[in-house]
Formats: structure tokens, C-alpha cells, sequence
């Protein structure tokens, strides 16, 4: 099970990189396991913003439908469209053509209240 070392972790399982003053957000490899094949993805608009720990959309398999929650709260300026007409990427890559939004932060430092990629495996071990 892959965890990238130099990304942040949700208890909900989403992903955040921090690239400047924004972050990109998914969802790790372990949830997108635990899933199943994603067959939808239902994400917000660019402009909408985000509150920590709320849904901000979801995650459809054969199996279930899974809301995604935001790991931190901000604005959306950029949207992965392309999961759209391939949602199967978030099985394929979760951390790399499969991320979701990207977030301009209200408080960046809250970035480093998610969980290390240490903290998260110990986490999931757990589970």
C-alpha cells in the first residue's frame, strides 16, 4: 500500500499536497482499495468553499457511495474535470491523476494538523 511520504493525511482518508500557497486534495490508495472500482465521482465547483471535516462530495463504486470530506477549509480554484469521463483514475492513481480540487487554505498552518504519512500507515495498520 503506497503512502507518499511528502503528503499530509486526513481520518477520512483524503490526501493534501502543498503546493505554495494552495493545496491539492484526493483520496489516498488505502480508501480507493477498501472502494472498489469508482465508477463516479461527484466533486464542487471552482469558487465553492470548503469547510474542515464537511462533506464536500463523493465517491461512487459498484459497492457504495462514499462521501469525501474536506481536510481543510478554503476555497476551490481548481477542479480535476478529467475525473468526470474517467473516474476509474482514482483506482489507477489516486495520488497522481486522480486528485480532486485544489484548495486556496483559509489558515495554512492548519495543513499541519493532518496526519504525517507515518501517523496515517499507523492509522490504517490499526483498521
Amino acid at each position: 500500500m503506497s503512502v507518499p511520504k511528502d503528503l499530509r493525511y486526513s481520518e477520512e482518508h483524503e490526501w493534501v499536497k502543498e503546493e505554495g500557497e494552495k493545496v491539492r486534495v484526493g483520496i489516498t490508495e488505502f480508501a480507493q482499495s477498501e472502494l472498489g472500482d469508482i465508477v463516479f465521482v461527484e466533486l464542487p465547483e471552482v469558487g465553492d468553499e470548503l469547510e474542515a471535516d464537511e462533506p464536500f462530495g463523493s465517491v461512487e463504486s459498484v459497492k457504495t457511495v462514499s462521501e469525501l470530506y474536506a481536510p481543510l477549509s478554503g476555497k476551490v480554484v481548481e477542479v480535476n474535470e478529467d475525473l468526470e469521463d474517467s473516474p476509474e483514475f482514482v483506482n489507477e492513481s489516486p495520488y497522481d491523476k486522480a486528485w480532486m480540487v485544489v484548495v486556496e487554505p483559509s489558515d495554512n498552518s492548519k495543513v499541519n494538523d493532518l496526519m504525517t504519512a507515518e501517523e496515517y500507515e499507523a492509522m490504517i495498520d490499526e483498521d
